[in-house]
């Protein structure tokens, strides 16, 4: 494996982990220059086709509206598998989230195991995000005590 290489599955990991943190610490604008203009979003909950975002503008948009209504994110990176092709790369990825919402004045907590798989970009030695499907595979939404 040449330095290039691990370079760049360097930055493509944290590239996957300053999406976590952002999304997480709800900094929406920020966490769209990690995509490339006309990236495009899906989101697969079991076979059901729940998201599908064209373009950075239209994908704030989405992201801002879901942040509104969830209290408290919290995401935990797991596997990031890449094969890098000069300038592009796919890779697989699991996330292990959690989100809190309030529903008639309780905070319900839902754990999401979602797996990643994504297209990227190297576009003025930066990798972006030119493709992004999670696939949402284990749900569950409880109570949250304390």
């Amino acid at each position: 494996m040449t330095a290039e290489v691990l370079k760049a599955k360097e930055e493509l990991r944290d590239l996957i982990d300053a999406y976590a943190y952002l999304g997480d610490e709800k900094k929406i604008s920020e966490q769209m220059q990690l995509f490339t203009p006309d990236a495009t979003y899906k989101v697969y909950i079991g076979d059901f086709l729940a998201a599908n975002v064209s373009g950075t503008e239209n994908l704030g948009k989405e992201f801002a509206g879901h942040a509104s209504q969830v209290k408290t994110y919290f995401t935990l990176n797991g596997l990031h598998i890449v094969k890098i092709d000069g300038d592009t790369a796919t890779g697989v990825s699991f996330s292990q989230l959690k989100m809190i919402r309030e529903s008639e004045g309780k905070d319900n907590i839902t754990d999401y195991s979602v797996k990643y798989d994504d297209k990227y970009v190297c576009q003025n030695g930066k990798w972006l995000i030119k493709e992004r499907i999670g696939y949402f595979k284990i749900i569950e939404a409880r109570a949250l005590n304390g």
